[in-house]
């Protein structure tokens, strides 16, 4: 085993690659052009010794760390870091004082950091207002979670939220790059990198700078050096061995899980069979449990398939049944047999609005009384109240339909529900209810002619 990227300092030979590789100036800083770029609000702002509030919000390895330092270096600032993972309240109040008196003493300001500040609780994120407020600090909080969804009003109000990316493949290989030119710039061994195995090496780093000098620094130990040049060589075999733990970046309590939902449901409700299978594969990769989706599908065949094609419910049923019975290795392809299925069925959401509009309305109307005639009578009091009298029992009506019968409260009768699509079964669900409201129309107009 060789450490390739040592440092001259025999302590830093013990740190992480990442970590030794942690940009001193914002012109080494690799990706989110977006803010940082030429003539970008936020470059320019570092750029004339201005620095606020504000949160930092991406995925994992894209930079927020790195950032939040680069800013403390570039305005001169005396720099704190928290993690909210294991800070309490007393650490807060102890980076709280530090800046106060680096305020008093020295007359610098101080850009405080907290890591993962969504694992704050509100109480927690409170004990910052009202420092952030008077200047004590500036406060930078990095998170992997919508903001709008775990942070105080409060904090959002007195801070700027930036939304960091994941690197480009292009930004990944600047990256492996310099850590290269690094290494051979202290004497170290000449790489050899097979062909594709540099392209394999940045496709696993899926957007993430540290995993990618992760993923370097292992194949660093496990390459084959050559005892007569010293040079490492890197193939598709040491690659192999390197990515073994596989998985690509999910976080299966978090915003990435919800946005591949997301992405899955709205394929098969689109009728994209390649992008609900797409979808249903990254999940799937990422260590997503597979009856999850398994129970999403049954709940995509009511809202967006419905009565167009009722077999979509069985199918997803079926599918669910399947994985608990052969277990996941034919039990998944049950499921993205069920996906592809929904994704090529007809659609409606007539049912799911229908449901929707009735509860809106239950909830909203007074309760009204079941009409006299749709109440049963099992008893002789209740038959003298007039419960069940002139109810018309269907199957004793021409093809079993009672025309002119009401079924809803008579304040409300007049109202419909259900409205089928003109895709799939519903449209012969649709041509029933017409001609059964025709035969409404017609009882209703030979009562008027009578009365």
């Amino acid at each position: 085993m060789h450490d390739l990227f040592a440092d001259e300092m025999q302590e830093q030979a013990y740190q992480p690659l990442a970590a030794r590789m942690r940009p001193n100036q914002l012109s080494e800083y690799v990706g989110q052009g977006h803010l940082l770029g030429e003539g970008k609000p936020l470059r320019r702002a570092l750029e004339q010794g201005f620095v606020h509030s504000m949160i930092l919000w991406g995925p994992p390895g894209v930079g927020k760390t790195t950032l939040a330092r680069l800013v403390a270096t570039h305005v001169d600032a005396h720099f704190i870091t928290l993690s909210a993972v294991l800070s309490g309240v007393k650490d807060i109040r102890a980076a709280i004082e530090e800046a106060q008196q680096v305020r008093a003493h020295k007359g610098r300001k101080t850009l405080l950091f907290v890591d993962e500040v969504h694992r704050f609780n509100k109480s927690q994120q409170d004990a910052f207002l009202p420092y952030v407020e008077d200047g004590t600090v500036v406060f930078i909080g990095a998170t992997t979670e919508n903001p709008s969804f775990e942070l105080n009003n409060a904090l959002l109000s007195r801070a700027r939220v930036y939304l960091l990316r994941s690197l480009t493949a292009e930004d990944i290989g600047q990256l492996l790059e310099r850590a290269l030119t690094s290494a051979r710039g202290l004497g170290k061994t000449t790489w050899h990198f097979d062909e594709g195995v540099m392209e394999q090496l940045i496709q696993a780093a899926d957007g993430d700078a540290r995993r990618a000098l992760n993923l370097l620094e292992i194949a660093s130990d496990l390459a084959t050096q050559d005892p007569k040049t010293h040079e490492a060589r890197i193939g598709l075999d040491t690659m192999d061995e390197v990515l073994k733990a596989g998985g690509r970046r999910f976080d299966k309590g978090g915003d990435q899980f919800y946005d591949m939902i997301s992405a899955f449901h709205k394929s098969v409700r689109g009728s994209s069979a390649d992008g609900a299978l797409y979808w249903y594969c990254r999940m799937l990769d990422g260590g997503c449990d597979p009856l999850y989706i398994a129970r999403r599908l049954v709940a995509i065949a009511s809202e967006d398939i419905g009565n167009a094609d009722p077999r979509a419910m069985q199918v997803c049923i079926a599918a669910w049944d399947a994985f608990e019975r052969v277990g996941p290795a034919e039990g998944e392809r049950a499921i993205a047999q069920a996906a592809v299925y929904c994704a090529c069925a007809p659609k409606s959401n007539a049912l799911y609005r229908a449901f929707n509009q009735c509860l809106a309305d239950v909830k909203m109307d007074p309760s009204y009384e079941v009409p006299n005639h749709l109440r049963n009578a099992p008893t002789k009091l209740m038959k003298e109240q007039g419960y069940g009298a002139e109810y018309r029992y269907a199957h004793d009506e021409p093809d079993a339909f009672a025309a002119g019968e009401e079924y809803l409260p008579e304040a409300i009768y007049q109202r419909r529900y259900y409205e089928p699509v003109s895709r799939g079964l519903e449209i012969r669900i649709g041509e029933k209810l017409e001609h059964l409201q025709r035969l409404n129309a017609q009882s209703a107009k030979k009562r008027y002619s009578t009365s």
